[in-house]
């Protein structure tokens, strides 16, 4: 088999902490393969080596660069941030473009192709991972390197008409022609970015799902939803009941069920539309006998953008509002929490959350829907509440689906998932588990660097 060269935003070093399976699941193809990890090591210097650093262990080579602080404030904080995300997230309303930015990324995407050609040997299989590397493929290729390139898009892809609306959409999307193989999460994902090429690139699109690029270059864009290690997720959850922090969860909540949501603080998670569905729950049902204890832990991120402030005032300012109004001396009903926890004591804290309640926006696939199911107890599960907007929907359809647009819908549904009765919650955590075992995350990993070697 050929070489594997994995490139990301960030490389995941062997001496690292990282709670997700995703690094996992790549060290597992480096190492089946034999391979390269190549990308930012994370670091912002006054000055960086134009020189990558190396390491390696357990057969990984492990190939980094440092971003100097101006290259992190364009690329990373300015272009694929302010800009980027949001229009993949369908908000149009919060991008902010400049030419400096813009300049800045690509800046940076050429430093990584100079750096990286480098390493490359004329038969490697590059993978190429999310929107900070749009053009990352294109500048492989005019750098000499012809051997396989595949990418994979880990957010949404919008509409046509919004990514259009993207000054110099062109250069970034339709680039994309570069790779061989383009995998996005869902079939509604592959049909935008059809429409997109059809439409905006002057592109063509084959009955076969092949595209056909501007330039000629034929690729092929397909569907490859990404999933978790659902076994050893459900080794970690059964473990982890008897973690302190798990027991101590337990003990504090005084008989109520508990209804849990864990996401990384942004706007395309819904949290605000999450809570007033909540507070408009606690309104419709307060004549519940065990009112749920709802759990919000949303890690800060991205703290410099002003976005993102706002935001974590308009949460807090939400919690205390419920907590006023509904609150009794021996029942607090939100419990918001701005801190990491551990990714085997959280398996734990889903077990023992009767609801999971997963409302995003928008999200490409959204990994916590799938470690809360396969995190349950078979024989007494919970229910997971899931946006029909997240990638998930599409393969967990026995899932309470709701538009976290309509609060009174999503009430509704969290009261349903309450008190459903526990025969049709076993039915449905069955339905689900089929599918999140034969679709792990190696399963995707694997289907998709087989597609990309037979072209």
């Amino acid at each position: 088999m050929p070489r594997l060269v994995v490139v990301s935003n960030r490389v995941a070093l062997p001496d690292e902490s990282r709670a997700g399976g995703l690094a996992v699941a790549l060290r597992a193809a480096l190492a089946e393969h034999g391979g390269l990890w190549f990308g930012w090591s994370g670091k912002r210097v006054r000055e960086p080596e134009t020189k990558p650093a190396q390491q390696r262990e357990d057969g990984i080579t492990y190939c980094t660069l440092d971003l100097s602080r101006a290259e992190y404030d364009g690329y990373y904080a300015g272009f694929a941030n302010r800009t980027l995300w949001p229009l993949l997230h369908f908000r149009l309303d919060l991008v902010e473009y400049s030419q400096e930015t813009l300049q800045a990324y690509l800046a940076v995407n050429a430093r990584f192709a100079d750096a990286l050609v480098k390493q490359l040997r004329n038969d490697d299989t590059v993978w190429v991972h999310d929107y900070h590397l749009f053009p990352l493929g294109a500048l492989l290729r005019e750098r000499g390197f012809a051997g396989r390139i595949g990418f994979f898009l880990h957010v949404p892809v919008p509409s046509s008409d919004m990514t259009a609306a993207l000054p110099g959409h062109e250069a970034l999307f339709g680039g994309l022609s570069a790779y061989d193989l383009v995998g996005l999460q869902t079939q509604r994902d592959v049909e935008r970015l059809q429409d997109y090429v059809r439409l905006f690139a002057g592109g063509k699109v084959a009955a076969n799902g092949r595209v056909t690029g501007r330039d000629g270059r034929r690729f092929r864009v397909a569907a490859y939803p990404i999933s978790i290690d659902t076994a050893a997720i459900e080794r970690q959850a059964t473990d982890a009941m008897r973690r302190l922090p798990v027991r101590r969860l337990r003990e504090s909540l005084s008989g109520h069920p508990l209804m849990i949501g864990v996401d990384r603080l942004d706007y395309s998670k819904g949290l605000v539309r999450r809570m007033r569905a909540f507070d408009e729950y606690l309104t419709r049902h307060a004549n519940h006998a065990d009112a749920l204890t709802f759990l919000q832990i949303a890690p800060a991120s991205r703290s410099d953008v002003s976005e993102y402030q706002r935001l974590r005032g308009s949460l807090e300012g939400l919690a205390g509002s419920i907590n006023g109004r509904h609150a009794q001396p021996e029942w607090t009903p939100v419990r918001y929490v701005n801190r990491n926890f551990s990714h085997d004591v959280l398996t734990g804290f889903y077990r023992g959350a009767s609801v999971g309640l997963v409302t995003p926006l928008r999200d490409g696939m959204n990994l916590v829907a799938k470690e809360y199911v396969a995190s349950q107890d078979p024989d007494d599960p919970g229910v997971l509440v899931l946006s029909r907007f997240a990638g998930a929907a599409y393969e967990l359809p026995q899932a309470l689906l709701v538009n976290p647009y309509d609060l009174e819908g999503t009430a509704e549904a969290i009261a349903r998932a309450a008190t459903m009765p526990r025969a049709e919650r076993r039915r449905r955590h069955a339905a689900m588990m089929e599918t999140l075992r034969a679709h792990d995350i190696t399963a995707w990993r694997r289907s998709f660097l087989e597609a990309l070697q037979a072209g």
